[in-house]
């Protein structure tokens, strides 16, 4: 139960919308996220498999795993304006880490897929001729490669065309680039960068989830 709404002495009626406390249920607790309309099918054909799908709900900041649960199920229709289908999901929720109207990150495990190769989000950019990324060469030049997203989070998508494990790729500095520039590469742990600067990570083969 929450805080109570009325002291005594307060008058209040039948028609007070208030009510005299909140009552709410953590134990478990359903969680509520949506989906990008292009991976619907995936999820249902999972689903169809008869294969548990597991959700993790993180923190804010996408730094801390709060708690795991499963997929209940799926809303049947979607928002039209987003693009996007309701999905909920439920929470044992025994350790209280989850609470109501709490913003969470969820990432739910479809399916894994083996020597994938992911770069960060930030790194692919969309033109005339499609997707495309920044490479950097030995000697720190950059080319234009065009590459197929697969599947893909807010940190991180799968390519399933395109690059090569190893490959160097630009993750910020991106609209000063052309083909043949020669760039300065700096950790990515350090500041951020300035304008006339890009940044690059050096990403390998490895698993994925969706």
């Amino acid at each position: 139960m929450g805080l109570k709404q009325v002291d005594v002495g307060n008058q209040i009626s039948s028609g007070d919308t208030t009510g005299i406390v909140v009552i709410t249920q953590t134990h478990p607790i359903d969680l509520i996220f949506t989906l990008p309309e292009s991976d619907i099918a995936t999820v249902v054909q999972a689903q169809k498999t008869g294969k548990t799908l597991t959700v993790e709900a993180w923190d804010r900041t996408n730094s801390q795993k709060l708690s795991d649960g499963v997929l209940l199920s799926l809303d049947n229709q979607i928002d039209a304006t987003t693009g996007t289908i309701k999905i909920k999901a439920r929470f044992n929720n025994q350790d209280d880490a989850l609470f109501p109207n709490q913003f969470v990150n969820a990432r739910m495990l479809v399916d894994t897929q083996q020597n994938a190769v992911v770069i960060p989000t930030a790194a692919v950019q969309m033109g005339n001729e499609g997707h495309f990324v920044w490479v950097l060469n030995d000697e720190n030049k950059v080319s234009k490669h065009l590459v197929k997203p697969g599947i893909q989070d807010s940190q991180n998508v799968v390519i399933s065309a395109g690059l090569s494990a190893g490959d160097r790729v630009v993750t910020d500095g991106i609209d000063r680039l052309t083909d043949g520039a020669k760039v300065e590469v700096v950790e990515a742990q350090a500041p951020a960068a300035k304008e006339d600067k890009a940044t690059n990570r050096e990403y390998g083969k490895k698993g994925v989830r969706s």
